[in-house]
């Protein structure tokens, strides 16, 4: 093992595993793991702002990561070993450091292995103290990285840790450690927990700024609210079927944003997501999302513009929505219902791939049914509902491309990130998403304003619609072609009271 590859493990561990969706980071008899020649534990992960100032409220500028009731075990067989008039029979050691010097940490001997705990040859080479972390001080403050010292004492099977608190004078992104380089503390288990501040508050730095952008969100949301409600009570009685469903989807989209800002309020304040909160939110926003995607679909099949209801197409789409709300309620659940390191890298794969699939999925039958009414409408020549409805295709041309580059950029972000780095500007990646919602929204909303020609785009009875077009076409499959001509002939004497006088003219010839 190079040392690259020991370091790269060392500290992606750090960002894979911890908890980092929760500034009260918490261990419950966590086992100790074997990474070259140490036994350790990651303690946490997170992004944090420099101290600002020592005031007493949660908001009082200052930065640190407490440590409370933290004790370790070791095992009887370890403990024995051991004489009880002994003391320091057993060293942990609590590791903080900044990403940034992730490679003060360990080191190697003549160019070799990369070991974290000090080896004979490194302790004449380097100075360090054997069965220690070997530790390289910051170039710019030699007090760091931090290392603090847990001894067992004579052959006791347990030892606690005082309530230390480090204060974070720097801003980064900071990692914790428990590292024991005994080879007799192998299976050492470890239970307590450790408090990571902010200067605002107990948000992780990574998501801190989400908290005001909600707050914006929320105001946007308020916005369109009062523009869509003030026009939708204006022209109630020339309302649509489908402004009612767009109706619906702000009132859940602004729900939903006040949701958020109070589930990152109350997180900030205590250090712990509400459950209950934070579930409500995720399910309000599983039920937004199903909508606003239903909505569009229904909106590119042309329901109630050129055909009144979908037919035969109502319960596919019915069960594709139940399919998408089920599928984006567990994702999210998993990813903001307790904590990160609650669901491992391939059970999250295993949800976000049913995820992605039916949203490329609802893209390909958009698209499809779009074409189709834009073809139809092309045809008949309804040109303000053609002209309406090219608006809308090119609008969600320009989502669709937006999304496709989006989700470039962020792959891109985090593959040349593994570190966690850049954490200021990662909320970025979340926010994006809602943006992207609520531009669109406002797109649906400019094109279905409620006014006084509101019934113009609605369902007529004198445009006759493809798709019945197409089911005739299906009941009559498999007959003759005398049996199609039958039907035609029938469709054509239902529509007799529009026929054009050369039509009469023949009739008159054959009678």
């Amino acid at each position: 093992m190079d040392s690259a590859y020991l370091i790269s493990i060392f500290l992606l561990l750090s960002t894979a595993l911890t908890t980092i969706n929760a500034s009260i980071h918490i261990y419950q008899n966590q086992l100790f793991n074997e990474v070259g020649n140490a036994y350790l534990l990651p303690g946490g992960s997170e992004g944090l702002a420099a101290s600002r100032s020592s005031d007493n409220s949660v908001s009082d500028g200052r930065s640190f990561i407490r440590f409370e009731n933290i004790t370790f075990w070791r095992t009887q067989a370890a403990a024995d070993e051991q004489s009880d008039k002994e003391h320091g029979t057993g060293l942990i050691q609590a590791v903080i450091f900044e990403a940034a010097d992730r490679n003060n940490i360990g080191g190697s001997a003549y160019g070799g292995q990369r070991s974290i705990c000090c080896t004979p040859d490194l302790a004449k080479l380097e100075g360090c103290k054997q069965g220690e972390v070997i530790r390289i001080p910051s170039s710019t403050d030699s007090k760091w990285p931090m290392v603090l010292n847990i001894y067992f004492g004579g052959n006791d099977l347990s030892t606690s840790m005082d309530n230390a608190k480090v204060s974070i004078m720097k801003t980064g992104m900071y990692n914790l450690f428990f590292i024991a380089c005994d080879p007799k503390l192998k299976g050492t288990t470890m239970s307590g927990k450790t408090v990571w501040k902010n200067p605002d508050g107990y948000l992780p730095g990574r998501m801190a700024p989400l908290k005001k952008f909600y707050v914006y969100m929320m105001i946007a949301y308020l916005l369109l609210s009062a523009i869509w409600f003030s026009q939708y009570v204006r022209f109630w009685k020339d309302i649509l079927l489908l402004q009612h469903c767009i109706t619906a989807v702000i009132g859940l989209g602004l729900f939903e944003m006040i949701l958020w800002y109070f589930d990152y309020s109350n997180f900030n304040s205590t250090g712990m997501r509400p459950v209950v909160i934070t579930t409500w939110v995720v399910t309000v926003g599983a039920i937004r999302k199903t909508l606003s995607r239903l909505l569009i679909l229904s909106v590119s099949m042309g329901y109630g513009v050129v055909r009144p209801t979908l037919g035969g197409l109502t319960s596919k789409v019915l069960l594709l929505g139940a399919t998408y709300f089920l599928a984006a309620e567990l994702l999210d659940i998993t990813e903001y219902v307790g904590t990160i390191n609650d669901i491992s890298g391939r059970a999250r794969l295993f949800l976000v791939l049913p995820d992605a699939f039916l949203d490329a999925f609802l893209i390909l039958w958009i698209f499809t049914s779009l074409s189709k009414t834009l073809e139809q409408l092309q045809v008949k020549r309804i040109s303000a509902k053609l002209d309406l409805y090219r608006k809308f295709s090119n609008a969600l041309a320009v989502a669709v491309i937006a999304s496709v580059a989006w989700i470039t950029f962020e792959v891109y972000f985090k593959a040349t990130d593994p570190f966690n780095e850049r954490w200021q500007s990662a909320w970025i990646i979340t926010a994006f998403w809602d943006i992207l919602s609520f531009a669109l929204l406002c797109v649906i909303c400019y094109l279905w304003a409620p006014s006084q020609s509101s019934q113009r785009y609605a369902y007529s009875e004198d445009v006759k619609d493809e798709f019945d077009d197409e089911e005739a076409q299906s009941l009559t499959r498999g007959q003759s072609d005398g049996d199609v001509n039958l039907v035609k002939q029938e469709r054509n004497n239902g529509n007799a009271g529009v026929s054009d006088p050369e039509d009469d003219s023949e009739e008159d010839k054959r009678e």
